[in-house]
């Protein structure tokens, strides 16, 4: 393959809701343009996109693929991504080295939640987007109400380009109000002809419309609009590219792919309107300074992908984002301070590799054999030592708890893990120490299972999934006073340590005490010494030292501390963290010989632990944000089933031909959440939640934790 020079080069990514066709859009594309000499297909199983043995047993996209065509001299670089909503991180990372994203649109459905889902993923990352309607040819195809849910979802930034002729089962035709022609496609070939009479008005109209759009993005545009009330094409192209960077503008295209119509007018139009490299904003490094897509420039890569494939090893994806990159050259791993040499450049189609010998700014491509480099990691020349910013994967939603069914698989466990987490940063493994689990957090249940079956299949590793446990905390209510002395003698030098102290709830902004009331008695205290301590699991603990006359020394105090620090570790009721107290130690004894820290630690845990459990303790649990868009015929399915889950609904919008339900739920409600939400509505709602707050856990509950943990005390 020649190289291809910066203006040659396209980075598109291909989104859209499942089913909508980005698999088959793919091959045609690449069928176009010569890559491939035949098609395969989805229900085959033999498609260059979903070549993982995972994608071929379910028949769909798991992993975003790298494709790329060669048409009309350029080079066409795209990522087809899988639509599913468990699948997001896969698609966040497509988008970000494309310059463009082509959203494809159901057309018997119009918009589904996964096209506004991916919509607002590109939204996020200000890409620019086109809209294709695909699968013209189906018998149920809507290409009026695909028009009408765009322009309810996205408003006027919809732009006609193309409508078909005659949709449905004999599709093969559509005008092209661009160009103003029509084509008709018929045994791999197409022809060019004008537009028949009984489509010109609205041609015509339609026309007229995106002339005036294109205007409004130039406002030399504008003037000349003005003047001679009609723009050429070469005019309309240049405002839709500027409408295209500025997302004022989105353009909609016809196709079918599966038979081939509308991709050599698609294509046409990616190369002769959608922006070049370096033609889209010059992005910003860690050192806050633009580096423009320049092939004279120093070096630079940014790694957005890996893969880990059989007798090969790691397979790095990168884009080229500055520079011209030769084989052979050593450049410098500025995310880890690391030397690699780049030995073989790649252009891949799925699993297809071709060796070429450079590659120029805003090119995509692979290596392999790279010692330290991960996804997310930049390589420069020598002498930049900046970094590109991370990809931002959604926040998971969905977790569970993970077991190697044989002991002695665990360290395996761990290295697999590890190793597929590099493949999918979008699945996090958490080694909870306070949870005494493996919690593995992604995108939904469908997510997690495809690691599961990696375990299994792959790494040939037998695994169990278990409800996790919930990371519930504990605190207290009211003012309770204790005293401990711990007190141990063995012969020579014992052990002797007295320990008063009172507790109470922590509020911010409460001012320090100076009297307690405890039991219809007061204690008065005086405050020598305050540390307020920043809990590593949440809320604070302050303590007091109000000791008066000497009654302990003051080189026990951080001795005390820590015996109450590793009580709060541990709480008293269930063994969970304790938060948001204060302790004020306040009276205590010693002895000259057998006091020692040891003594006073163990009397500070003891003192506090009895004082905890008379100071109203509650046990609190972690409330999430939760969002749910979903469609309004089921609502109220979806009402009731978090209403079940001890919601509290706090507001519901309409958004975009969706039902927005904002809710706070317990994170031990949400558990197989996305499993049910997808039964409910058929795949067609989506949810996203993050961490909100503790809250106070009802009564009953309390109880049957308590419980819960009493038993599982005297099973150990």
């Amino acid at each position: 393959m020649k190289t291809y020079q910066t203006k040659q080069i396209r980075n598109v990514v291909l989104l859209g809701n499942a089913g909508s066709g980005k698999t088959t859009l793919a091959e045609a594309m690449m069928y176009a343009g010569g890559v491939i000499d035949r098609k395969g297909s989805v229900d085959q199983k033999n498609t260059v996109s979903d070549y993982n043995p995972i994608e071929l047993e379910q028949g769909s996209s798991v992993f975003s693929t790298v494709c790329y065509t060669e048409y009309q001299d350029h080079k066409i670089n795209f990522l087809d991504a899988p639509g599913l909503d468990d699948f997001a991180g896969q698609a966040v990372a497509a988008i970000h080295p494309a310059d463009m994203a082509l959203i494809l649109v159901n057309a018997p459905n119009g918009v589904e939640v996964g096209t506004e889902i991916h919509y607002r993923h590109t939204d996020e990352r200000n890409k620019p987007v086109t809209f294709v309607i695909n699968g013209l040819d189906h018998e149920k195809s809507n290409y009026e109400k695909s028009i009408e849910t765009l322009k309810e979802s996205f408003g006027n930034k919809i732009a006609v380009v193309q409508f078909p002729v005659n949709e449905g089962d004999t599709f093969n035709a559509i005008v092209d109000v661009l160009k103003m022609k029509m084509y008709k496609y018929a045994g791999g070939k197409t022809e060019v002809l004008d537009i028949p009479d009984e489509y010109r008005d609205k041609a015509e109209e339609l026309h007229n419309e995106l002339v005036e759009k294109a205007a409004e993005n130039d406002e030399g545009l504008m003037e000349l609009f003005f003047e001679k009330e009609s723009l050429d094409e070469e005019e309309m192209r240049k405002g839709i590219k500027e409408g295209l960077l500025r997302r004022d503008l989105m353009p909609v295209f016809c196709t079918s792919a599966k038979k081939d119509v509308g991709i050599d007018r698609l294509l046409e139009f990616i190369i002769n309107t959608a922006p070049a490299p370096d033609e889209m904003p010059a992005p910003v490094n860690s050192k806050g300074e633009e580096v423009p897509c320049d092939p004279k420039g120093p070096v630079s890569l940014f790694v957005f992908k890996t893969s880990i494939e059989e007798h090969i090893g790691e397979v790095n994806f990168f884009k080229v984002m500055s520079g011209e990159l030769k084989e052979g050259m050593d450049l410098i791993n500025t995310s880890v301070s690391a030397k690699e040499r780049i030995n073989q450049i790649f252009v891949t189609a799925g699993k297809k590799r071709e060796k070429v010998p450079s590659m120029m700014a805003g090119d995509i491509g692979s290596t392999v054999k790279l010692k330290s480099t991960k996804t997310n990691h930049t390589l420069n020349e020598p002498g930049q030592d900046w970094t590109w910013p991370a990809i931002e994967y959604p926040s998971p939603k969905y977790r569970t708890a993970i077991k190697a069914v044989n002991e002695s698989d665990d360290e395996k466990l761990g290295e697999a893990l590890s190793r597929f987490h590099e493949e999918d940063p979008a699945v996090l493994i958490e080694y909870s120490k306070e949870l005494k689990q493996i919690i593995i957090h992604g995108q939904g249940e469908h997510h997690l299972n495809i690691l599961k079956w990696h375990l299994d299949n792959i790494f040939k590793i037998e695994t169990q999934f278990m409800p996790p446990k919930i990371p519930y905390r504990e605190t207290i209510t009211k003012v309770a006073q204790a005293s401990y002395r711990h007190k141990k003698q063995t012969g020579g030098a014992g052990q002797f340590g007295e320990v008063h102290l009172v507790i109470e709830p922590y509020r911010e902004g409460a001012p320090d005490p100076d009297t307690y009331k405890v039991n219809g008695k007061e204690i008065k205290v005086s405050v020598r010494d305050k540390q307020e301590i920043d809990l590593d699991w949440g809320g604070k603990l302050v303590f007091y030292n109000c000791i008066v006359g000497g009654a302990i020394d003051a080189r026990f105090l951080p001795a005390i501390l820590k015996g109450i620090m590793e009580r709060m570790e541990e709480g008293p009721l269930t063994g969970s963290y304790a938060r948001d107290i204060r302790v004020a130690v306040y009276d205590g004894k010693m002895h000259p010989v057998d006091s020692n820290e040891i003594s006073f630690k163990l009397a500070g845990r003891n003192a506090f632990s009895m004082a905890f459990k008379e100071a109203g303790p509650k046990i609190m649990e972690p409330i999430y944000l939760v969002n749910v868009w979903v469609p309004s015929d089921r609502m109220g399915d979806v009402m009731s089933d978090l209403q079940g889950r001890r919601a509290v609904v706090m507001g519901m919008t309409s958004e975009k031909g969706f039902e927005k339900i904002t809710a706070k739920v317990p994170l031990a409600e949400m558990n197989k959440y996305s499993t049910t939400l997808s039964s409910l509505t058929n795949g067609r709602a989506i949810y996203t939640m993050e961490f909100s707050e503790y809250q106070q856990v009802p009564a009953e509950i309390q109880e049957e934790l308590l419980k819960a943990y009493e038993a599982e005390q005297q099973e150990d």
